[in-house]
């Protein structure tokens, strides 16, 4: 649980905790889970233009660490896991806002960067989805002329690209999935005008086949892939911003639509998360959003969870090996964002009441919970540390049914204390 002195949020599933700082603010850049567990994030656009630099987040220590400095700055790039467990970063826009062909790799076990073969084409807004073989497939985004239908395949064996047959559509700010048949789903975006129409690719030939056209034409949307092999599409832009979601079956290539989302939203990240939830987060709609909320594809319907602390868009999310999403960086509407936040949908927040200091200073708090439980309470005054850090004060007194109170008899003279119920 995370409790909330000011009263004013409800209890509802789910908490945001602060994560620390990354080293430098920054939008528009992309966050990649290593195999060590750690979180890879890369460029981006700073308050000073675009970025060159990377860093490393932590969860053990909830620290960030400097990861380096690229060849080149990179903003509105990709960044993908190859089975290697290096990460390609390719195109983007650089400092001058053209669209780059530059490709680099990031090695974990060194800490370096390489400078790698260019892509055929200079492309941002892209999108690069790592195929069952181990290909790379990049297709469409923003080229030198414009929205662009182009694709190409990067070979890590080699460390070559070559063009493969073009989207039968132009597109950036689309979305792409890999199918659990293999196959790519590409869908919407944007290009000579908000399109509906999606396609699919077969890396065994490399064609492109038009299916189903979504119910809504939308860009900047999200697509998560479902337990179920479905496709979850949400939000995004078209007439207005969107909060209605639909899903594809890959199995008669149909969209149907779903409940919508509580707030329309564009721009804002999508999770599946271990409970096979999709959790949304953030995003513009049009100001810069600090709600969240899960979808459940077993009752196709949308519930508020509690909300971030700084709204923002622009922003990335990641799922930690611990089950918690890194939300890092962003933009909120008016600055830069160089915050982090942590959520974990096992959290609760609810209302501390009767708060005060005692004679010497302990702080004494109550709360409601289930009657006859026992709720063990944790303290740290340093929110990025793991659970398995804080300070244990012991088990909260039952003073009437389901109204505990505790005693933290080492309050004195601390400014933040921050308390977790198991």
């Amino acid at each position: 649980m995370v409790f909330d002195l000011s009263g004013t949020l409800p209890a509802k599933a789910g908490g945001f905790l602060p994560a620390g700082s990354l080293l430098t603010a920054r939008q528009y850049h992309t966050a990649t889970l290593l195999p060590n567990g750690k979180v890879l994030v890369v460029g981006g656009f700073g308050s000073d233009g675009a970025l060159a630099s990377a860093e490393l987040y932590d969860p053990t220590g909830g620290t960030w660490t400097n990861a380096g400095v690229l060849n080149s700055d990179h903003y509105l790039h990709t960044a993908t896991l190859l089975r290697s467990g290096k990460v390609l970063v390719a195109g983007g826009y650089r400092s001058k806002g053209a669209p780059t062909s530059i490709v680099e790799q990031y090695d974990p076990a060194t800490g370096t960067w390489t400078a790698t073969n260019s892509l055929i084409t200079a492309r941002a807004r892209h999108r690069a989805i790592l195929l069952s073989d181990g290909r790379l497939l990049v297709a469409g985004g923003t080229g030198i002329g414009g929205a662009s239908a182009g694709a190409e395949l990067f070979d890590p064996a080699t460390g070559t690209w070559t063009a493969t047959n073009s989207l039968t559509t132009e597109r950036d700010s689309h979305s792409a999935t890999l199918l659990p048949s293999g196959n790519v789903l590409v869908a919407a975006g944007f290009g000579s005008s908000v399109t509906d129409s999606a396609e699919l690719f077969n890396p065994a030939n490399g064609t492109w086949t038009a299916t189903a056209a979504l119910t809504n034409a939308r860009y900047s949307h999200t697509a998560t892939l479902l337990p179920s092999g479905k496709v979850l599409v949400a939000g995004g832009y078209g007439i207005g911003y969107h909060s209605s979601a639909e899903v594809y079956d890959p199995t008669n290539g149909n969209w149907t639509t779903t409940g919508p989302l509580t707030t329309a939203r564009s721009d804002h990240t999508a999770t599946l998360l271990p409970s096979g939830k999709v959790m949304v987060v953030g995003g513009s709609g049009p100001d810069a959003l600090a709600s969240a909320e899960w979808y459940d594809p077993v009752a196709g319907t949308w519930a508020l969870t509690n909300s971030l602390a700084t709204a923002r868009f622009f922003h990335t999310a990641t799922l930690l090996t611990n089950g918690l999403l890194l939300i890092a960086g962003g933009y909120d509407g008016s600055d830069v964002l160089s915050s982090a936040e942590l959520f974990d949908p096992a959290a609760i927040v609810i209302r501390l009441s009767n708060g005060k200091k005692l004679p010497g200073g302990a702080f004494q708090a109550e709360f409601s919970n289930e009657p006859g439980g026992t709720n063990r309470v944790l303290v740290t005054t340093n929110l990025s540390l793991p659970l398995s850090n804080w300070t244990v004060l012991g088990n909260a007194t039952e003073i009437a049914p389901g109204r505990f109170q505790f005693t933290d008899q080492q309050a004195t003279n601390s400014p933040r204390r921050f308390y977790h119920v198991r």
